[in-house]
């Protein structure tokens, strides 16, 4: 591994060559918001009124899904201030953004901008860090789940990416809501059980069948969505000491129309360098990285990225390895030996 830098090292040799408006909010990224809104106020609208055949109703579930994604993915952007900077507009529309999603723009702001991206990659004070050895010697539900074969173990994850986000975000609020003053405990706490309440009213407004299509498979298919990047992010990076986005992230490529429907989130080094920017402008930080760090840089398809994490554990050996820990088996990192195009391990007792 090369000389760690901080995000702020690389971010000051790169904002001269970025043009003014790049640091100023982007209002105009809410139009798409917008369109997301009115997609899905219709199509649960459309199931709940209409009396169509299942397999309609699971097209438009499709359509909510990529929209209660889409939308969250805004939200992130909202919640970043490189949307909106006023923070009660920026709380409002983020709330509705990740309303979908059950995530209260308080709590997120916390867990999300403060404690992933000030901590990332941190073996302790990242929430979003997966395990490392050591913690898995203190962890008996990781003992038990690693003396199952590899290929299993990456079938019952993928499956449950369309339920991780939810469960993560969960486990974020009972983790952080303490930590908070009384009054903003007491909006954290209301910004978490409205949403909930909202979709509960729901099923019980529409009956279980029409809520499955309006609601539970939208949410599986956007939480699937919102994993695969996720995932993509930092798992196949190196845990670190110093903050580096340059080797802690990943930077994941799509098609363009998805990047448009994405709003750039597959950008994601990118993002790490200057999480207050609005996306619209990553593709040229892009530009600038690889012209100035070629090297440093780590880039690749979603589709092999996916197939690298399938192959690979997830559980961190000396933070830059992973490894299978009953089999012994140890893979590189992302600038520690992990080629996705010919993945290796080498065998330790």
């Amino acid at each position: 591994m090369k000389e760690l830098r901080s995000y702020g090292w690389y971010a000051a040799r790169i904002s001269p060559f970025l043009p003014p408006e790049a640091f100023q909010p982007v209002p105009g990224r809410l139009w798409g918001g917008a369109a997301y809104f009115l997609l899905i106020i219709s199509g649960i609208v459309l199931i709940t009124v209409g009396n169509f055949s299942w397999w309609i109703h699971f097209i438009v579930s499709c359509v909510l899904g990529f929209s209660f994604a889409g939308i969250g993915f805004l939200g992130h952007e909202i919640l970043h201030g490189a949307v909106v900077r006023r923070p009660w507009l920026r709380n409002l529309l983020g709330a509705i953004a990740l309303w979908p999603l059950c995530t209260g723009p308080i709590l997120w702001r916390k867990w999300h901008n403060i404690e992933h991206h000030v901590h990332t990659q941190h073996e302790e004070t990242d929430p979003d860090a997966w395990a490392s050895l050591e913690q898995f010697y203190q962890r008996r539900y990781l003992k038990w789940v690693y003396k199952l074969p590899l290929w299993f173990r990456s079938t019952i994850s993928f499956t449950f990416f369309t339920l991780t986000f939810t469960i993560h975000s969960l486990r974020m609020f009972f983790r952080y809501v303490r930590e908070f003053k009384l009054k903003a405990r007491l909006k954290v706490i209301l910004q978490f059980v409205l949403p909930w309440a909202t979709w509960i009213g729901l099923l019980l407004l529409i009956g279980f069948e029409k809520w499955l299509f309006a609601y539970l498979i939208p949410l599986l298919i956007a939480n699937f969505i919102v994993i695969a990047y996720i995932s993509t992010n930092h798992r196949l990076n190196p845990l670190v000491p110093v903050n580096d986005p340059l080797a802690n992230t990943l930077t994941v490529t799509v098609p363009k129309w998805v990047d448009l429907l994405h709003f750039n989130f597959s950008h994601h080094t990118e993002h790490h360098l200057f999480p207050a920017m609005s996306s619209k402008y990553y593709p040229l930080v892009k530009e600038h990285i690889k012209k100035m760090w070629p090297d440093r840089y780590h880039e690749m398809p979603m589709v092999k990225a996916l197939l690298t994490l399938w192959k690979t554990p997830r559980l961190y050996y000396n933070a830059k390895g992973l490894i299978d820990p009953y089999r012994g088996h140890v893979y590189g990192s992302l600038g520690n030996g992990l080629d996705p195009d010919q993945i290796k391990m080498k065998k330790v007792r």
